[in-house]
């Protein structure tokens, strides 16, 4: 039986980042291209590529899996955790909450002028079921509520 993941908020991934550990965003490409994380570091590896690609990565180094809001993020840490990583973690809120904290991002123009749909409320996340609007305030009130753990040192 695998352990539980460990869960890293946003302000702990950018430090994490600093200090070496590799981000590795498992979004689809297409959603990169319309926002991906500035950090120096970084490995594009999409879910469709991912259990074919996975040992491309480093196990002698921090990774800190990623994407949208933290889902698929989770399900590749605990993959790896399975194949044996020992230095994994998945940052709980995925870009949606690294945005919503005002760090670095990479935005494309074009996407600018569409609705956002980088807050947890957007349509096809399991929280998103539970907002009543999309204010940025109810976003972190779900996102960042009571259920999501250490958020008070995150959010």
């Amino acid at each position: 039986m695998l352990d539980q993941a460990r869960e890293v908020c946003p302000t702990t991934t950018r430090r994490m980042s600093r200090e070496g550990a590799l981000l590795v965003d498992v979004r689809e490409r297409n959603e990169i291209d319309r926002l991906a994380f500035d950090v120096p570091d970084f490995v594009i590896m999409p879910m469709s590529e991912f259990e074919r690609r996975y040992s491309e990565l480093p196990r002698d180094r921090d990774l800190v899996m990623v994407c949208q809001i933290g889902v698929r993020s989770l399900k590749a840490t605990y993959f790896l955790m399975y194949q044996g990583y020992t230095q994994v973690a998945n940052m709980e809120g995925g870009i949606a909450k690294w945005v919503r904290k005002g760090f670095p991002v990479k935005v494309d123009a074009a996407a600018t002028a569409a609705p956002a749909a980088s807050s947890c409320c957007n349509s096809g996340s399991s929280a998103g079921s539970a907002c009543s609007d999309t204010s940025a305030s109810s976003a972190t009130a779900a996102c960042c509520g009571a259920s999501a753990s250490n958020s008070a040192a995150c959010c």
